[in-house]
């Protein structure tokens, strides 16, 4: 299993019960695949530095997670098909 960090981007034009639930599912995504969320944490809402999909603002969310390459692949996959997420981005973290 490796560490990676996930950042992701829910919109904030929901309601802020959809953007928890939205955040709380893709954080079950990975504990349904046999990883462990490591962190996780809610940056709250920021201003985007430029607009993407029509959206100005958005819910920033940043997890730390213990997962193999399937549950990541997974967690890309969703993030890309689910309609509420702006952005996300996944770096592998290097062993120390």
């Amino acid at each position: 299993m490796e560490k990676y960090e996930i950042m992701f981007i829910v919109k904030a034009t929901m309601e802020s019960e959809e953007v928890k639930k939205t955040a709380e599912a893709f954080k079950k995504l990975v504990t349904d695949m046999k990883s462990k969320v490591l962190e996780f944490k809610e940056l709250g809402e920021k201003k985007l530095a430029y607009p993407i999909k029509k959206e100005i603002n958005g819910y920033y969310y940043v997890m730390q997670i213990e997962a193999n390459h399937e549950t990541v692949k997974e967690f890309d996959r969703k993030a890309l098909l689910d309609e509420n997420i702006i952005r996300h981005l996944i770096i592998k973290l290097d062993e120390e």
